[in-house]
């Protein structure tokens, strides 16, 4: 590993890199924060991953991708003189201080746990100087909807409002479920949208509850389903038929050939 002065020169490096490109490369000076942001949600996506496939090399190759859209970012805004990249360090490192004072401030030395934090997390983050208004108000509208629901979640649980038991969501999961049964018998489209949205709100919440990553569980859901339609697909093609031509009882005995074999 390397030390704290190789790390300090590495990201001296990266800022050098930047200002180069920002000054001497035609694309990279057109860029604004507009243009970048959706490569950075790529970016993010590609780190996530990286993560979940346990990957480190790769890992380590997104995370400098991400720095590197960062230091674009603050790049941008300081020809804009609106800020640079050491106030964005210096609110960070300010916020971290603040929201950890079992740490840095007058709660250092007394033992708590890590649920004792963590369920003071919310309203420490409340009493900060420019905090949002509202608990929910930093969770950004344009988060897709499993992990902006899971975020409201945590984020309400970390101010007490949350179940006693895990063994206590079961009974709004039925209730949920009923309600959606109830609103497809309906002919109101809005309230069926919105029953459905009840109970995915609902599922997302008991996995929380039981300790599983709603979008880790979803995404290897996913891929289960991915390999076992390839293997159903690949196999209908070597046998000369299409799956337009199949029956759903046959397409199923494929399928659970696939099953079978671990897929």
């Amino acid at each position: 590993m390397h030390s704290k002065e190789e790390k300090l020169a590495a990201f001296s490096r990266l800022l050098d890199v930047m200002d180069a490109l920002r000054e001497r490369c035609p694309w990279n000076a057109a860029q604004t924060m507009k243009t970048i942001r959706p490569l950075t949600e790529e970016e993010v996506y590609e780190l996530s991953d990286a993560i979940l496939r346990e990957d480190a090399a790769e890992t380590s190759k997104e995370i400098g991708d991400l720095l590197y859209h960062l230091v674009f970012y603050a790049r941008i805004a300081q020809e804009q003189g609106l800020f640079d990249i050491a106030d964005c360090l210096a609110k960070v490192c300010d916020k971290m201080e603040f929201r950890h004072p079992h740490v840095f401030g007058d709660l250092a030395g007394k033992n708590l746990t890590a649920k004792d934090i963590a369920d003071n997390w919310e309203l420490v983050k409340a009493k900060e100087k420019d905090a949002n208004k509202t608990i929910l108000g930093g969770i950004p509208d344009s988060m897709p909807a499993l992990l902006k629901a899971l975020s409201m979640q945590e984020k309400a649980r970390g101010c007490g409002f949350d179940w006693e038991s895990p063994e206590d969501v079961w009974a709004k999961l039925e209730e949920e479920y009923g309600e959606v049964r109830e609103a497809c018998d309906e002919k109101d489209p809005a309230h069926k949208e919105e029953e459905f949205g009840d109970l995915l709100f609902a599922v997302i919440n008991a996995a929380r509850l039981w300790d599983v990553d709603p979008e880790a569980a979803l995404n290897a859901s996913c891929a289960k389903f991915r390999r076992r339609f390839t293997y159903l697909e690949e196999n209908t093609i070597r046998k000369g038929r299409q799956l337009s031509e199949m029956s759903l009882a046959q397409m199923d005995e494929i399928w659970d050939e696939a099953k079978a074999k671990g897929l």
